[in-house]
C-alpha cells in the first residue's frame, strides 16, 4: 500500500515538471530581440510627396489704382456764422414813507452781435455788427440812456506768409438816440444839455494796411493808410463853443489822414468766462501830438449757466476833440444771453 502511494507521488511530480518545463520553452525571453521586415512594411507606407496636391508659387504685384468716388451731397461752407443776444432787467421800488430812503427805477440793456467769417485760402473776409442800447427811469428824473452805440466792421484780407496778410478794412460807428449831459444846478434842478445823436457824431474809417494774426484769437492791424471822415450832421448840438467832435461848427464832415493801429483779443480765459477786447490806436498825420486818440473797449461774460450770464462791459476813451480828459464808462449786468450757433 505504501509502495503504490509513493509511486503515484513521484507519478504526480513528474508530470508537474514536464508540465513547467513546456511554459518556460514556448514563452518569450525578456531580451528577446523581434526583427521586422522593413521591406514589407514599406508596401504600406505613403509617400507624402507623390500625393501632395500641388501648388503654384507667384509672385505679389501691387499696382496703384484710381477708384472713382461718387461725393455725397455734401458741399464745403466756408461761411461761419454766429448770433449773440443779451437782454439785461433790474427794478427797485421804495414806499413814501421807506426810512433808508431811495428812488423807484427801472433800467433795461439790450445787446445783439452779429459775427460772419468767409475763409477760403488765401483770402479771409470778416464782418462784425455789434448793438449796444441800456435806458434806465428813475422816479422823478425821466428817462436817460445807459449806453448806446452803433459798432460795424468789415474786413478783407489775403495771406501774405503763415502769419502775415494784406487787409482793407472799412469802420462805421455811431449811435441810436440823442444824448444829454446833466448838470446840477442845485435845489434839486439838472439842466440837460443836448450834446449828441445819430451821425453827430459818427464815424467812417478806410483803412489799407498789414494785419499779423499768429492765433485765431489775437489779430493785430497797421493801418499804414488810413482816412477818416467825422460826422456832425446835427448842427444843434454843441460840444464846444469852437467846434463839434473837431468839426467846425460850419461844417457838418471833417477828413483825416492817419496810421491806425487795431488789436483784438477775442477769447474764453477760464472756464465758462470769456474776454473781448479791443484797442484803437488814431494818429492823424498833420497835427500835433496832443489830438492822438486811444480807445479801448472790453467785455467779459461770465456764464452762469446756458441763458444766464453776469456781464462786465468798460470803455476807456483819450480824445482831446471830445473832452479835455480822459473818459470811462463801465456797466456790472446780470442777464440772459443767447448764443446761436
Amino acid at each position: 500500500m505504501i509502495k503504490t502511494r509513493l509511486a503515484l507521488l513521484l507519478l504526480v511530480s513528474t508530470t508537474l515538471g514536464i508540465s513547467a518545463k513546456a511554459q518556460q520553452t514556448d514563452s518569450l525571453k525578456r531580451d528577446t530581440v523581434i526583427k521586422i521586415d522593413t521591406a514589407q512594411v514599406n508596401k504600406f507606407r505613403i509617400d507624402s510627396r507623390r500625393n501632395a496636391i500641388p501648388t503654384r508659387v507667384r509672385p505679389v504685384q501691387l499696382q496703384r489704382t484710381q477708384v472713382p468716388l461718387n461725393m455725397l451731397d455734401y458741399k464745403v461752407n466756408y461761411w461761419k456764422k454766429s448770433v449773440t443776444f443779451g437782454l439785461n432787467f433790474s427794478q427797485s421800488a421804495f414806499s413814501s414813507n421807506y426810512s433808508a430812503g431811495g428812488v423807484s427805477a427801472v433800467a433795461l440793456g439790450t445787446n445783439f452781435i452779429y459775427h460772419t467769417e468767409y475763409n477760403k485760402a488765401p483770402f479771409s473776409y470778416v464782418s462784425e455788427l455789434n448793438l449796444l442800447y441800456g435806458v434806465s427811469k428813475n422816479k422823478g428824473q425821466g428817462k436817460r440812456k445807459t449806453n448806446d452805440r452803433i459798432f460795424f466792421d468789415n474786413k478783407l484780407a489775403s495771406q501774405l506768409s503763415k502769419d502775415w496778410y494784406i487787409f482793407g478794412a472799412l469802420t462805421f460807428e455811431s449811435q441810436f438816440d440823442k444824448g444829454f449831459n446833466y448838470v446840477d444846478l442845485g435845489n434839486g434842478q439838472t439842466q440837460a444839455q443836448y450834446i449828441s445823436n445819430f451821425m453827430s457824431p459818427g464815424y467812417v474809417t478806410e483803412s489799407l494796411g498789414f494785419e499779423y494774426k499768429p492765433t485765431n484769437y489775437f489779430d493785430l492791424r497797421l493801418g499804414t493808410g488810413t482816412a477818416r471822415q467825422t460826422f456832425v450832421l446835427d448842427r444843434t448840438v454843441h460840444r464846444f463853443q469852437t467846434d463839434n467832435y473837431g468839426v467846425d461848427t460850419l461844417k457838418t464832415v471833417k477828413n483825416d489822414l492817419a496810421f491806425q493801429m487795431v488789436a483784438l483779443f477775442d477769447k474764453d480765459i477760464a472756464k465758462n468766462i470769456h474776454l473781448n477786447t479791443r484797442y484803437a490806436l488814431f494818429i492823424p498825420y498833420g497835427e500835433q501830438l496832443k489830438f492822438i486818440t486811444h480807445r479801448v473797449d472790453m467785455v467779459l461774460s461770465a456764464k452762469v449757466n446756458r441763458l444766464i450770464n453776469v456781464t462786465i462791459n468798460g470803455t476807456l476813451l483819450y480824445d482831446k476833440h471830445t473832452s479835455p480828459d480822459a473818459q470811462a464808462t463801465e456797466g456790472l449786468a446780470l442777464g440772459m444771453l443767447y448764443r446761436f450757433p
